[in-house]
């Protein structure tokens, strides 16, 4: 199965695409993670996209089509995968089919992960950091036994700039207005599903499969 998890930040979509990888064995494919990787391992492609990133410049998407196709035609992918992170715009979608029909391979779903703008503003706006050595906690799913200070090494918890909730409503409304249109596109080709991501993991997971079932029994 070829699948595209979507959904704002804090959806959720990176934990259920290795619960997806752990269970059908078809790996998630972050696209953040293997640019660093094409990167790190110093491929042709690789090297190209870090003279932009060395830069401060953002990796063209001819480049990423590169990074992804490399990735896509390794021996654990030629079963399936879940694309987390790609694509984010109508261009992008569209030269992503392109590169897929050139592979002999297609999008079976995309999966929506549906969460309400304040449920993810708590999720998000939630994570403090101590100051000593880093250690996470999150004031819902990982509170200290003492507030703003770290259980481990007792330093002061902050938080920051990115998870303030100010900052975190200005990324979701940016994201928003950005990937809207990639929903319609799939949604028109007849290939999004929408899963409510507000319920727990579990519950998640059980819609996921409720989809990926189908489909699995189809091939």
């Amino acid at each position: 199965m070829n699948l595209i998890f979507f959904g704002r930040p804090g959806a959720g979509k990176g934990t259920q695409a290795r619960r997806v990888q752990e269970h059908y064995g078809i790996p998630q494919i972050s696209t953040g993670d293997i640019l660093r990787e094409a990167m790190a391992a110093g491929t042709p492609v690789g090297r190209q996209a870090r003279t932009y990133y060395e830069r401060g410049d953002l990796v063209p998407d001819e480049v990423m089509l590169h990074v992804i196709e490399e990735r896509l035609t390794a021996p654990d992918a030629q079963e399936g995968f879940v694309l987390d992170g790609f694509p984010r715009t109508v261009p992008q979608a569209e030269a992503l089919e392109a590169l897929l029909r050139r592979l002999g391979r297609r999008i079976d779903a995309v999966l929506y992960f549906d969460v309400p703008h304040d449920v993810l503003i708590r999720r998000l706006s939630g994570r403090w950091i101590c100051r000593a050595a880093g250690h996470i906690y999150h004031e819902v799913s990982n509170p200290p036994r003492v507030r703003g200070r770290c259980d481990v090494d007792g330093s002061e918890l902050y938080q920051r700039p990115d998870d303030q909730s100010e900052t975190v409503a200005r990324r979701l409304r940016v994201y928003d207005e950005q990937t809207a249109p990639v929903l319609e596109y799939y949604r028109s080709l007849g290939l999004l599903h929408r899963i409510d991501g507000a319920l727990g993991a579990g519950e998640v997971f059980r819609q996921i499969q409720a989809v990926l079932e189908p489909l699995r029994e189809k091939r």
